[in-house]
């Protein structure tokens, strides 16, 4: 599959963009375990053009993040237009267009998801954005507002038309928010439209190796995105990709190669944040990784208000020691902190 001249093999998985979750720390452990591309967490382009801290810090990225892309939202097509400027100097593979996200405070003044209710205005902008960069331009958005609106099928194409280079679609209506399971019927149907000759991707409950083969092979997509199913399990790259070359189940991970796993993205995250900050943006992994072990409440509660990096390696030894090779089912809803 090939978005643009980015050439991403075939059935390749992406990570999806995830505020608060796609670090880099965590980007580079997805990358550990086989990500084909990824997405930095996404990005206001107010606060972009404002050049506001928060805002430009998300632009870091790594030479072995790539290929990566970055993901910009917001409702005004002048100041998308100036993200995208900005961000292209940032030198990512692709520029994506937040036209997705459900959350109430962005998608009801219009961005994200919101965008889904002004169709015009988001081929508008989408042009636009395609004219004012080098990059190959993707969108990334849902199957429409609500279920009286599940217009995806014309989206689709008329995104196509005004020049981007890949679509993905996330299998539920921004009403949903994410209840109910995802609908991979429409994914398949624009895939399938004969009008369509951009790679389509699919993003939705992709959280089983079984479920990602089918999905390929049932609705014909390009490529997969994985969004929360990564959260505590970074390595679900490698157990989807394994799966689809042997038809073999990777045997689940034992608590203690999950410490490992936890103790070499901790250490990432301090490198490249610093101590304090690494430290911070590691509690929520924490519990995540550990999701499903019984009698863990005292530990994580240590894990998640220790200030202190070796306390925090004595917490893990204690864990690894503590449980060994006690293995969780990793269907567990692991996302203790979902939008």
């Amino acid at each position: 599959m090939k978005i643009g001249s980015v050439d991403l093999g075939d059935r390749p998985l992406l990570l999806a963009p995830m505020e608060d979750v796609t670090d880099p720390s965590f980007r580079f452990m997805c990358k550990h375990f086989g990500a084909d591309m990824m997405y930095t967490e996404f990005i206001n382009a107010d606060g972009l053009i404002r050049d506001a801290g928060s805002s430009v810090a998300k632009l870091n990225i790594y030479d072995y993040e790539r290929p990566i892309g970055i993901q910009l939202y917001g409702h005004i097509i002048e100041s998308m237009v100036e993200a995208a400027r900005v961000a292209t100097a940032a030198n990512p593979e692709i520029i994506d267009i937040n036209f997705g996200c459900p959350v109430k405070k962005i998608a009801n003044r219009g961005a994200g998801s919101g965008m889904m209710r002004d169709v015009p205005k988001m081929v508008e902008m989408t042009k636009q954005i395609v004219n004012a960069t080098h990059l190959p331009v993707t969108v990334k958005t849902r199957l429409g507002w609500d279920d009286e609106s599940k217009n995806i099928v014309e989206i689709a194409e008329r995104l196509q038309d005004v020049g981007i280079k890949a679509l993905t679609i996330h299998g539920r209506t921004r009403a949903q928010l994410y209840t109910g399971k995802a609908d991979w019927t429409l994914i398949g149907e624009v895939k399938n439209n004969p009008r369509m000759n951009i790679p389509i991707i699919g993003n939705g409950d992709i959280d089983d190796p079984e479920i990602a083969k089918e999905n390929f092979e049932k609705y014909g997509v390009d490529a997969i995105m994985i969004g929360r199913a990564t959260y505590g399990r970074p390595w679900i790259f490698k157990e989807i990709k394994d799966f689809l070359r042997t038809g073999e189940k990777m045997t689940p991970l034992t608590t203690l190669q999950k410490v490992d796993i936890a103790k070499q993205h901790f250490a990432k995250s301090m490198e490249i944040k610093g101590a304090r900050t690494g430290i911070l943006e590691m509690r929520r992994h924490f519990s995540c990784y550990f999701k499903g072990l019984p009698h863990f409440k005292e530990i994580r509660l240590k894990l998640v208000t220790s200030n202190d990096p070796d306390e925090i390696i004595a917490l893990l030894n204690e864990v690894a020691n503590r449980y060994g090779d006690f293995t969780v089912d990793e269907n567990i809803n692991p996302s203790p902190w979902s939008k």
